[in-house]
């Protein structure tokens, strides 16, 4: 099965990620298929970056995003703009609006507490 999951980069003590299409039987620092996005938790507040046509298309084709994934989806809007675009709504409008949403600064969620 084909996963959307984070790919760990970065020196000890000072991790960012990558966002890969992956095959889930793979490790996750193993071989991916595609980058589609980045992501750095380091930064206040976080930096998330998706390119969400290539997320889409992945997406339609049977990807599954893991729930770390999910969580970043659903802070910057990609989730809620790919139930759209699975009810019918053009495509380049969903990406228009998510390149707007895009340049605001997103906060994400924070899982745990250092």
């Amino acid at each position: 099965m084909v996963r959307i999951r984070l790919r760990r980069v970065g020196l000890k003590g000072q991790p960012s990620y990558r966002i890969v299409i992956q095959d889930s039987e793979r490790a996750r620092d193993g071989r991916f298929l595609e980058i589609v996005g980045f992501y750095n938790p380091r930064t206040e507040p976080g930096t998330i970056s998706i390119d969400e046509a290539r997320v889409f298309e992945w997406m339609k084709n049977g990807a599954k995003p893991t729930d770390s994934v999910i969580a970043l989806f659903r802070t910057t809007g990609t989730s809620d703009r790919f139930n759209r675009l699975k009810k019918g709504e053009s495509l380049e409008v969903l990406l228009a609006e998510g390149k707007a949403a895009a340049e605001k600064v997103v906060s994400p969620v924070r899982t745990n507490k250092n």
